[in-house]
């Protein structure tokens, strides 16, 4: 026998017994940013690989060390690590974001070569919204809220805590690097080898280090917030007063910088204890130059992008799936000589009175005890019966399979009539 083929480490199947639960985010996830008026846009999964590059950052983790990177007739491609970039490579592109306001949103698989670990893979899927064309913090609001409004209708508000954060102009900011590097430059022997290393190529990061020694040296590190530009200090404030007028309870972590060169002013994390050690499972903030940067016209912008897979775990581990319908809703049981073409024009026409009720078939004849059992299996609520009795006097038995009504028996004229009595 050859040996089986297995899927690439941490790119992982979604078997049909888990894709309900997907179905039914996804389909939440549509619900919620159709009601905030943003429209989808669908993007290339592999883009140019100088589109990452100039946009990530050539010294960011992602780009150095995660980014599947290939060769094409001479052209350097990457499968996409991030969906903003080649948002913004698209609005560029195709002239979406010149001189006027888009509110978009997209949902699909990224690609980053990292340790496999629970809820993070190397092929995951992501849902991100992204706005343009306004420079105001109500937008960041807004944001932020359509957020909180995911996490409610979750059922998950209770579980996660928003965490804030302003970086400041770029002129700012390049200041503050300038009065940490000075100051880790003091203290480099307390320092670990990714902190020593990232001091020197993006010292903003090192405010990230999970180290506990790192942690400790940075307490009397100087603060971001007191290098903030006053548009900036401003902007943070207004923000805050917008969260704080809708009832959106935050932190401010001034240690929060995102791991992205693109951000600036509003970066922001939801986070959460419910999947072990606190973890983020939503994160973005404002990207004002990167538009430019990627040869657009100067535009503001702001978004957000949250990892499903994480999603879909924590709703596991708080045991919020159990009212995720099963794919069927009945299921047919076929027991005796021709009563299989009797029951396959029954199905057809179920399917074309009541195209909401989804109905599954047998196929592959079998005695009663394993088409039961097969209907079992399905998840189904109902199953119809045809046997010869039923074929010969032209009728149909109802049996609902959770037992909460008496099994009956119907002429087929009137089973469109009476079946959606038992959904």
């Amino acid at each position: 026998m050859s040996k089986k083929i297995q899927a690439i480490r941490g790119m992982n199947d979604t078997l049909p017994e888990q894709t309900p639960v997907w179905q039914k985010l996804e389909t939440l996830l549509r619900s919620v940013v159709s009601s905030y008026g943003y429209s989808e846009i669908r993007m290339p999964i592999v883009e140019s690989t100088a589109l990452f590059k100039r946009s990530i950052g050539e010294v960011t983790d992602i780009v150095e060390k995660e980014m599947y990177t290939f060769d094409d007739n001479g052209d350097s491609l990457t499968l996409r690590p991030e969906g903003t970039a080649s948002c913004v490579r698209a609005g560029n592109e195709h002239g979406l974001l010149y001189n006027q306001e888009r509110r978009m949103w997209y949902m699909g698989p990224m690609f980053r070569h990292e340790r496999p670990q629970k809820g993070r893979y190397r092929q995951f899927n992501q849902f991100a919204i992204e706005t343009f064309g306004i420079a105001t913090a109500d937008i960041d609001a807004e944001v932020i809220l359509l957020s909180a409004r995911l996490w409610k209708a979750l059922g998950i508000d209770s579980h996660v805590e928003l965490q804030l954060n302003s970086l400041g102009s770029n002129e700012a900011r390049a200041l503050y690097k300038e009065a940490l590097v000075n100051y880790l430059e003091i203290h480099q022997d307390k320092l670990d080898e990714d902190s020593k290393r990232r001091m020197k190529t993006n010292p903003l990061r090192v405010l990230d280090s999970k180290n506990k020694d790192v942690q400790a040296v940075l307490v009397n590190a100087p603060k971001l917030s007191e290098h903030l530009d006053d548009e900036s200090v401003a902007h943070f404030a207004k923000l805050q007063a917008y969260l704080d007028a809708t009832g959106i309870k935050y932190v401010i972590n001034e240690r929060l910088v995102r791991g992205l060169d693109y951000y600036n002013r509003t970066v922001f994390e939801w986070v959460t204890s419910s999947l072990g050690a606190q973890g983020t499972i939503c994160a973005g903030g404002r990207y004002d130059g990167l538009v430019e940067q990627l040869g657009g016209k100067a535009t503001p912008a702001v978004g957000f992008a949250m990892g499903l897979e994480r999603i879909v775990l924590m709703l596991s581990e708080l045991e919020l799936n159990s009212d995720v319908k099963s794919d069927v809703d009945i299921y047919s049981v076929l027991v005796g000589e021709d009563t299989d073409i009797a029951g396959f024009k029954m199905a057809e026409q179920i399917r074309n009175a009541l195209p909401e009720l989804k109905m599954m078939h047998h196929c592959g004849a079998g005695n009663f005890k394993k088409q039961m059992k097969r209907a079992d299996k399905s998840g189904a609520k109902v199953a119809l019966i045809i046997g010869e009795t039923e074929l010969q006097d032209n009728c149909v038995t109802i049996k609902d399979l959770q037992g909460n009504t008496e099994q009956q028996t119907v002429a087929m004229d009137q089973l469109i009539t009476v079946l959606p009595s038992y959904f």
